[in-house]
């Protein structure tokens, strides 16, 4: 009965942001339903729009705030924040795409510009660009950095394992030399698990090699629900 109720009041909550909750998207000019109001249905339903984090969720957040994080208001700043990612990045090969149902930003770097083949150092060239990522994620310090690296299947499982992870690192690293809080991020290698492209004929397979920042918001309402839950275990 209890969960049935719950249901039904998320429900709700969903059908009155789809009414009263709507903003301009200053990416595209057009009328959206706001992520605050998103973000303000409650833990529960929010929770189970947003995708896995690294780590864990409760444990994450407090430890971010314990460095220095903050929690935001989700919403019309997270537009803001995509586009001026999407202006900071442009010409650079980095695509700046809204993920999780619209609850988080994800920034796909090309294999090609940001490392040299087989290489996990940053090239030169590109980090000019992550330094501006990396002011970005400063000016916005509501929200969780996961780093993600992909190889494609070229190689051995081993090896392209190792790579993708020495280059997930090295940009957690960067970015935190950076100056952004190092209790904001996590990094994982993933290797060659997750293809973009399914491909064996080595003319896609650059897709595949790969490293995402995903930025996950967090609002006031996420750290009190957080702190929370740790306090109770």
């Amino acid at each position: 009965m209890k969960t049935s109720r719950k249901f039904t009041a998320a429900i709700a909550a969903l059908s009155l942001v789809a009414v009263s909750g709507c903003v301009t998207d200053p990416n595209t000019g057009q009328q959206k339903v706001s992520r605050t109001a998103i973000g303000g249905i409650g833990g529960a339903a929010a929770g189970a729009l947003l995708g896995g984090l690294i780590g864990g969720r409760t444990g994450r957040i407090v430890g971010a705030v314990g460095g220095g994080a903050i929690g935001g208001v989700v919403g019309y700043k997270m537009d803001q924040q995509i586009k001026q990612l999407k202006d900071q990045t442009a010409g650079s090969g980095v695509d700046v795409t809204p993920t999780d149902n619209g609850t988080a930003i994800l920034l796909n770097l090309p294999d090609g510009v940001t490392f040299a083949t087989g290489s996990y150092d940053i090239s030169p060239g590109f980090q000019q660009v992550l330094d501006k990522v990396a002011a970005n994620f400063i000016q916005y310090p509501n929200s969780l950095i996961d780093v993600y690296g992909y190889t494609d299947t070229v190689g051995s499982a081993d090896s392209n394992q190792r790579l993708s992870e020495q280059r997930a690192q090295a940009v957690a690293n960067y970015l935190i030399s950076r100056g952004v809080n190092s209790g904001r991020i996590r990094w994982m290698g993933f290797g060659e698990t997750h293809l973009k492209v399914q491909t064996g004929d080595g003319v896609a397979e650059p897709l595949n090699r790969r490293v995402e920042i995903k930025v996950i918001p967090i609002s006031q309402q996420d750290i009190q629900a957080a702190q929370q839950q740790q306090q109770g275990q």
